[in-house]
């Protein structure tokens, strides 16, 4: 036996490999990860120290809206994007970002066809990056918030028809 195994009865833990999914749990701030290798498999998981776990967030299907959304006059130009009951909403308080970092393209663009569960976005909430994604397919007609804004819960974020 080498000495990166330690013998636990029937299966044999490679502790390096261990120690290596260990630290990437710490830099790339995941609170679990879990590989195979042919019938040996071995998960590594902690308790987030702070923020409740990352979550891939799917708004349930729009209900029907029994009063329209009113817009104040002084922000109503030619140019304002239609709200609709389609518009993908904030699941929460946070800061939005359009694209993975700033060198990086953004999720989605306006006219870019999406498929249920694409990213259109994260929102960074207690330190936590939150990926949004698409609740089905179809064209992003609108993005209603820019990059780095601060978002609240419920409000509309981008139009997905």
């Amino acid at each position: 036996m080498n000495d990166t195994t330690e013998n636990t009865g029937a299966m044999q833990v490679d502790v390096t490999l261990v120690r290596q999914l260990a630290e990437l749990l710490d830099t790339t701030q995941l609170t679990e990860i879990e590989v195979e290798d042919g019938s040996r498999r071995i998960r590594v998981a902690r308790k987030a120290a702070q923020a409740a776990p990352v979550a891939h967030y799917a708004p349930p299907a729009p209900a029907p809206v029994s009063a329209p959304l009113s817009i104040p006059q002084a922000e109503v130009g030619a140019s304002a994007p239609a709200i609709s009951a389609s518009a993908v909403k904030s699941p929460m308080v946070g800061t939005v970002y359009l694209a993975a970092n700033p060198e990086a393209k953004p999720f989605s663009t306006v006219g870019q066809k999406v498929n249920a569960g694409d990213t259109l976005l994260i929102i960074e909430a207690m330190k936590v990056m939150n990926t949004i994604v698409a609740p089905s397919a179809g064209t992003v007609t609108a993005i209603l918030v820019e990059n780095g804004q601060p978002v609240e819960f419920d409000q509309p974020l981008v139009v997905v028809e």
